[in-house]
């Protein structure tokens, strides 16, 4: 495969980005680096250089899914994402295959991926097409076991409309890094909803940009990260055509001693993007004493021609007048606390629109709230 020579962004140098597939294009992460200040380096430094491959993510979905298996090789394998950090190079050098989401029409029914890990080192490399006018819903389920780095690219054509789940639900011990890309077409509509609440440490780096006018991006996430857990989201939106929108909004909960949350939000609005509607706000909450979140909202804009762009974050703990107006009502402690975590989450996870898989992230979330430590 033809290794692409090294891309700057264009953006400035606080936002910069190097693009390339090859990985010695990029320095060893260190926490010097912008892209790698919050990121639980310990744990991800066995990816650094690209171990051999000796575990496996094995992916099972319905028959009649549009899913397939294609070579790196395959001209569909980059045309929407180009690595920009070191371990995005190491995983699409390293990866054998990829995986193939090919949507040629409307699809009705949820396509659902599950990837199973158990065990081992492995990489990955995933591509949704959406051709022009089609629309589908994908969601994509990590669970097992694995020291896993992964890419994922969306091509969304014009017209199209893609909505993304991806949950990570690892076991405990599980590492994942993966980088995703989402090039959305004129007047296309792409949301991506971002679920964590397994794993040791996982990193997942969202970034969108746009092909043409008209595009509407949405990103959601959703984490829950207890006791020692490091859960990372990086976003990127790249807005390099005029008249687009996106609208970013991501809320974690911390309970447990050493449970750590980043959310860094990058926003570039550049010169010929006018018109522009952006904002991206950041929630965290944290249940208990020894939970740390860390928001780092980023705008960089070349025009004044905007109509909107703004960004919001908090950090805090419960709200005492909540709690108080819960237990003046004869509400218990415990199911007080349930009750505004609950509703903490409700505006992301209502926003899915698929009922099912609602229904199951609630559950997952008070899984969550009835652990010990939050009694």
């Amino acid at each position: 495969m033809t290794t692409a020579a090294p891309v700057e962004s264009r953006g400035g140098a606080h936002l910069a980005r190097t693009y390339s597939r090859d990985p010695s294009d990029f320095l060893e992460p260190n926490s010097r680096q912008e892209i790698w200040r919050f990121a639980a380096l310990p744990r991800l430094r066995t990816l650094f250089d690209g171990p051999v491959a000796d575990g496996a993510i094995e992916y099972a979905w319905s028959a009649d899914a549009p899913v397939s298996h294609i070579g790196m090789d395959d001209k569909r394998v980059g045309a929407a994402f180009t690595p920009f950090d070191r371990i995005a190079a190491v995983a699409m050098q390293k990866a054998d295959r990829a995986l193939l989401v090919d949507i040629k029409d409307p699809v009705n029914e949820p396509i659902y991926l599950t990837g199973k890990g158990a065990g081992g080192t492995a990489y990955g490399h995933l591509v949704v097409n959406v051709a022009p006018h089609a629309s589908a819903l994908v969601v994509i389920d990590h669970v097992g076991s694995a020291t896993y780095a992964g890419n994922a690219e969306y091509n969304i054509g014009d017209g199209a409309q893609l909505t993304v789940v991806t949950v990570q639900d690892w076991d405990d011990d599980a590492i994942h890094v993966e980088a995703q890309a989402a090039c959305v077409g004129r007047d296309a509509r792409f949301r991506h909803v971002c679920v964590s609440f397994g794993g040791s440490a996982v990193r997942i780096s969202p970034t969108v940009r746009y092909a043409g006018p008209g595009g509407d991006a949405e990103l959601l996430g959703l984490a829950f990260v207890d006791a020692g857990q490091h859960i990372d989201q990086r976003i990127l939106v790249d807005h390099d055509a005029p008249h687009c929108r996106s609208r970013v909004n991501y809320k974690a909960a911390l309970q447990g001693d050493d449970a750590r949350a980043v959310w860094t939000g990058d926003v570039i609005i550049r010169h010929a993007a006018k018109a522009t509607d952006s904002h991206e706000t950041n929630r965290n909450l944290l249940l208990t004493d020894g939970a740390r979140a860390d928001s780092v909202p980023n705008l960089e804009i070349e025009t004044g021609e905007v109509v909107h762009a703004g960004h919001a974050s908090a950090t805090g703990r419960f709200d005492d007048e909540q709690l108080f107006y819960l237990l003046s009502r004869g509400i218990p402690e415990d199911v007080a606390k349930r009750m505004v975590v609950r509703a903490f989450f409700a505006e992301i996870i209502d926003a899915i629109g698929v009922t099912e898989l609602e229904e199951r992230l609630r559950t997952a979330v008070e899984a969550e709230l009835v652990r010990e430590v939050l009694s």
